[in-house]
């Protein structure tokens, strides 16, 4: 068995029984194909890795084909790779040029081809393989005119440009992570296509001084699951996030907020065709959050008042509204009653009801309520998504 084969699927069957042709070349980013590489494997793709002359500078091959248990690519054969694995839209899935340097990109647009590369790409576009390209380079080199148009025409092609994501002083290459949801996005369901998502999670976090705050634990796990499975099911999503305990995908578009209050002054900007908002959010926040910080030697009042409910805020501006509900030591019959209750009361789509003892694990275990039924869901916080993203595409 190749070591490549002990992770296959590790983490998910999303690519299983998809094959990727991967172009690699000579950006610096090309380090980062290893585990790239290894990531599509754990969701059970099988990676053709093609290499630049370039690329095998930066990048050993016996490295990538340890990764892929293939052999790199690195100059057509006799055996005509580029027909084998692209020529025939049966063979090959997608063709996901990552890095892509602004030569490479160039060179296609205008249809030069004299690399392993741009020789795949010619013929995936030709036989309308799904293409996809993750620029990679220096933020002058991006911004030149030339490369600009080139990447325009490559769009009019129907070739997918992942990032690069721009700080004003460089052209950051897409993440891995970014690359790898791509795949899946593209190699997927895409029932949400098209849809513009909104996330709301985290927690909110009210001042009692300027040191302390009110607070609670949730991670925000759910709200980064949920926002990355949107995504990869072809959704335009965008995350709203509070205080959080795990990184945030650098690929959605994300907005801060701290308090409740925070929160409400952004409601007014929602224009989405779908709220979903795992948020733990503050019930109670002080009148007023004392200067610098209260001595600890002593004891001290203060008044808590309550903040507004935002569900109800959201659903004025969004038709459909998904809301969460976490509660303590309820049987499953008296969880989904609170669950259908808070539904009614703010006119909400549906509920996600669940006990807040399941805050911050990997897995959870959930009630989701509609009008016309409700189902227990169980599983990780990928598997809950899916199960309620199931129900959002179904009413969208």
């Amino acid at each position: 068995m190749h070591p490549s084969e002990e992770i296959y699927c590790e983490k998910s069957n999303r690519l299983r029984g998809k094959t990727i042709v991967l172009g690699i070349t000579g950006s610096i980013a090309a380090t980062e194909c290893f585990a790239v590489i290894r990531d599509m494997v754990r969701h059970g793709a099988k990676v053709v890795p093609v290499m630049t002359e370039s690329a095998t500078k930066l990048v050993a091959p016996d490295a990538i084909e340890f990764a892929t248990g293939i052999k790199p690519i690195i100059s057509m054969t006799g055996q005509t790779e580029h027909i084998k694995y692209l020529g025939d839209p049966t063979a090959a899935d997608l063709f996901i040029i990552y890095p892509a340097t602004a030569n490479t990109i160039s060179k296609i647009a205008n249809g030069i081809d004299d690399t392993s590369v741009t020789s795949m790409a010619t013929v995936a576009i030709g036989s309308n393989i799904p293409v996809a390209v993750a620029p990679a380079m220096h933020l002058f080199m991006y911004v030149n005119p030339a490369v600009m148009k080139n990447l325009e025409t490559l769009r009019s092609w129907g070739v997918h440009v992942i990032g690069p994501h721009s700080d004003g002083i460089r052209a950051k290459a897409a993440s891995r992570d970014e690359v790898v949801s791509w795949a899946i996005k593209l190699l997927s369901r895409n029932d949400l296509w098209g849809k513009r998502v909104l996330i709301i999670g985290g927690r909110s976090e009210e001042p009692l001084d300027s040191m302390r705050m009110i607070t609670n634990r949730s991670t925000g796990q759910m709200a980064v699951a949920l926002a990355q499975r949107a995504f990869e099911r072809g959704a335009e999503v965008e995350l709203w996030m509070g205080g959080h305990s795990v990184p945030l995908p650098d690929f959605i578009p994300l907005k801060r907020f701290t308090t409740v209050s925070d929160l409400v002054k952004m409601v007014d900007t929602i224009d989405h065709d779908m709220v979903i908002v795992p948020a733990a959010l503050a019930d109670f926040a002080p009148s007023e959050a004392k200067e610098g910080k209260i001595p600890s030697d002593k004891s001290f009042e203060m008044i808590l008042q309550p903040v507004p409910k935002v569900l109800p805020l959201i659903r004025k501006k969004c038709d459909k509204v998904v809301g969460f509900k976490a509660e303590s030591g309820l049987d499953l019959k008296e969880l989904e009653t609170k669950a259908k209750a808070r539904m009614n009361e703010y006119g909400l789509t549906a509920v996600v009801a669940n006990d807040i003892d399941d805050a911050g694990r990997s897995t959870s275990s959930v009630i989701l309520v509609t009008d016309r039924t409700s189902r227990n869901i169980t599983g990780t916080k990928a598997e809950v998504s899916d199960d309620i993203l199931d129900f959002c595409a179904e009413i969208i």
